[in-house]
């Protein structure tokens, strides 16, 4: 195994008496796509700060490449906020001439091609544009550093469902070409379509991370329909292979280890109309390791 670009350990941070963030680790190799999920208020927002020096953990550890950050680095790090931090008087050319003063890496055609992907004048000022507009702009000069990592929250917020599928096709790219990724998204679909690893937190505490692929293999969900409501379960719910079952009406879904057979034997002898057996998908076990399930 590689050793992690980014290495989160055991990191803290707490506001008085308050623990935003609960002894997180956390290992991200390189050329992965890391989805970050959570409830409002769960830690990632300072998950981000705390890696990023913008707020000091309590304690535990954040390093780069096996090194803590130091302002060299930035310049292989491209850090978009949720909220912006664009300067409101500047044009969106102004803040494209500061970035390619800064970064070495700037790659002014790429920027253009990036501005016309987004729609985006770059001769407006910062403070004109919408919402959707300014994540668009951060956006652009994000990727047009071309860096090594990007760290990215809530990257889609405030964008249409067209520029939004812009932004996955633009972090699959970077990854496909060894940038590593790490970004958090409200939208489960999202995270699915472009993250091949995520974590889930609560309250400030990791629940699940893993291998998108792996996580979904874990479980099966059988669905079986009744013409009538759903039977008594005669011990189903006690199985020791199943892991929660949802009742709906006609419709009986039951979460289950991969290794599903004898439950379906079970459910086949209630004699349902249909019955039908589905990998997860990410919705599921989000809302399976939060408990939101109802």
């Amino acid at each position: 195994m590689n050793a992690p670009v980014i290495a989160l350990e055991h990191l803290t941070k707490r506001y008085g008496s308050f623990e935003a963030l609960s002894d997180l680790t956390l290992h991200i190799e390189k050329g992965c796509v890391y989805g970050l999920l959570g409830p409002n208020g769960a830690g990632k927002t300072t998950t981000f700060k705390c890696m990023l020096g913008l707020a000091r953990p309590t304690s535990g550890t954040a390093t780069f490449e096996g090194a803590p950050l130091v302002p060299a680095a930035f310049e292989r790090i491209a850090y978009l906020p949720e909220r912006s931090a664009l300067y409101g008087w500047m044009t969106g050319a102004q803040h494209l001439e500061l970035s390619r003063r800064y970064f070495r890496s700037f790659d002014v055609a790429r920027a253009s091609e990036l501005l016309a992907m987004f729609s985006l004048d770059p001769r407006k000022r910062a403070g004109s544009l919408s919402k959707g507009q300014q994540t668009a702009l951060a956006l652009v000069l994000a990727f047009a550093t071309r860096p090594d990592i990007l760290i990215l929250d809530e990257p889609a917020s405030g964008l249409d469902p067209v520029h939004q599928r812009s932004v996955l096709d633009l972090i699959i790219e970077a990854a496909a070409g060894g940038a590593t990724v790490l970004f958090s998204s409200h939208q489960i679909t999202q995270v699915e379509r472009a993250a091949d690893h995520i974590a889930i937190l609560k309250q400030g505490r990791l629940i699940l991370s893993g291998e998108v692929d792996e996580l979904k293999s874990d479980e099966k969900v059988v669905e079986a329909i009744f013409d009538y409501d759903v039977p008594e379960l005669n011990g189903l719910a006690s199985d020791a292979r199943v892991r929660r079952i949802e009742r709906m009406g006609h419709m009986l879904r039951t979460f289950v280890r991969t290794d599903s057979a004898g439950v379906i034997r079970d459910l086949e002898a209630m004699q349902p109309k249909a019955l039908q057996t589905h990998d997860l998908n990410l919705e599921d076990i989000f809302l399976n390791a939060v408990g939101e399930r109802k």
